[in-house]
This record gives structure tokens, sequence and C-alpha cells, in this order.
């Protein structure tokens, strides 16, 4: 599909945040079963046909990231008319962007490896295992980077592929309804293509193998996420506020009632020389 040469070669708890922001950057990107031990290749970054690091590209960092978002670690193609979810970790740092479509969500993430290939072939194989764990029907395919786990779920379905790159590996994830992810679906189409458009930049700082490569946002989208938390926020604020007003005038209301106790019970009915049975004795 995208001209990429195979090769034999061959995480998460967090408590979010998430933000939907509109965006129309970017361009139009436009089996149950099968056994693990299938022949399956994997492939690696290619640089003429992606993706690629960014040591592979030419020009400014402005002009490599142009029609992409810039996160830092990656730079991804957006598809047109997509939305991103921000999710944030309890530091209050980003964490991983998801592109949402009308098809499902695509992420793209990247990863520290070695210098030679094959994480992903590992990656792989502990991906299908955890979804067994939990309970989920797995299946290994070929696609034009090589093998993709899928997981059919009782909420839904998966399709995770990888790439092998130098010192570092992408993995993209396609999330979707039943249905969604099967091998022509537009969804997972444009999740190849994002993860074909993707250029990363690994860094020269040390990362142990299969740390998450950092993440961050463009000021504009960082000043967006701010302002939407601040918003919610304020949302909270007024929410509680109404809720503690709302009690005291209950609470006022309720005290403010006239008592409807008898004043003759206990003490029998009194007139103006005493109580009955006095004015008896």
């Amino acid at each position: 599909m995208f001209g990429r040469k195979k090769r034999d070669t061959t995480e998460t708890a967090e408590a979010e945040t998430q933000s939907a922001l509109d965006t129309d950057a970017g361009e139009d990107l436009g089996a149950d079963g099968a056994p693990d031990s299938v022949d399956v290749a994997d492939g690696t970054a290619d640089p003429d046909s992606g993706p690629w690091s960014i040591e592979d590209r030419e020009g400014e960092r402005e002009e490599i990231a142009q029609g992409r978002l810039d996160l830092g670690s990656v730079l991804l193609p957006l598809p047109a008319g997509g939305q991103l979810q921000v999710e944030m970790t309890q530091q209050g740092t980003p964490q991983a962007v998801h592109i949402v479509t009308q098809h499902g969500r695509i992420t793209v993430a990247a990863f520290a490896a070695p210098k030679s290939p094959g994480q992903w072939r590992e990656v792989a194989t502990e991906l299908a295992d955890t979804l067994r764990r939990d309970n989920a029907t797995v299946s290994v395919e070929s696609g034009p980077f090589g093998r993709e786990v899928v997981g059919l779920t009782a909420g839904g379905e998966l399709r995770f592929i990888g790439v092998d790159g130098y010192r570092w590996m992408i993995r993209g994830v396609a999330t979707g309804p039943t249905g969604s992810v099967g091998a022509d679906s537009p969804l997972v189409q444009q999740a190849r293509a994002v993860v074909a458009g993707t250029i990363v930049d690994r860094g020269s700082d040390p990362h142990p193998v299969r740390t998450p490569l950092p993440v961050t946002l463009p000021q504009a989208l960082a000043q967006q996420l701010a302002a939407a938390q601040q918003q919610q926020q304020a949302a909270a604020q007024q929410q509680a506020a109404a809720q503690q007003q709302a009690a005291a005038q209950q609470q006022a209301a309720a005290q403010q009632q006239p008592s409807t106790e008898d004043p003759t019970a206990g003490g029998g009915r009194r007139g103006p020389s005493g109580s009955a049975m006095q004015q008896l004795g």
C-alpha cells in the first residue's frame, strides 16, 4: 500500500483529564482466529515512504512539521475534521493525544527501542497475551508494516499497528465499535495512513527501552486545553456554590416554619385559673 519493504526480522493506569478540540489541520487520510505462530513479517521504518526519523527529513523543524501536529517526540498528520483528545497524568502533564474521527479513535505513540529492530515483535506477542487474559478474542494479521494484533472485546475492537525504527518504535492503535477494525475498514485505513505519515524525534536523551517518548503540546493547543480546564473548574465551582445556596435556603425555610406542636400536649388543657384538674380540685 505504501511501497513498504517487508523484512523477516522482526501500558495505562492514570487519572484522565480529556478535552476534545476541533481541528481542520492536515489532509484527508483516507480475522479472527489466526494462530500466533502464523508467519507474519515485521516491517521497519523506510526513509522513502515513512514513518521517518526526523533526521531523515530535510529542512527546519517548522518546515518538517508543516501539515502535522508537533507533539515533540512525534509529528502526526491529522485527518481533516478530526478531533483531539488530550490525556493528562495526575501531575498535569500530557500523556497521550488521541485522534477522534467519525469512524473511531486513533492513537500513535513512540517508544525508546534498541538500535536493532525486533521490539515490535516482542511487544505484539505481549499485547496478544494481555488481551487474552482480558477474555478478548485475538488474531494476528499481516498489514503493510508487518504483523498487526487485532482484539475483539465485549466493549469494541482494537487493532495494534507497530513499526520499528532506529532506536524507536511506533505503536498505533485503532479503537472503535464492533466491526470497525477490519483490514479494509475506513478506520484502519486512516490509522495506517497516520502511522505512515508520522515523523519521530527520538532526541539524544537516554531512555530505557520501551519507555514512552515524552509528549509536549504546541503552545496554541496547550492554551486551549488550559482554557477548557479553567472553564470546567469554573463550572464545577458554580455548581457547588449553587448546591450550597440551595441547601442554605432549605435550612432557613425550615427554621422559619411555625411550630405545629399542640400547646396542651403533655400538660393537660389549661384555662385562666389553671388546668381543668386544678380547677376541679
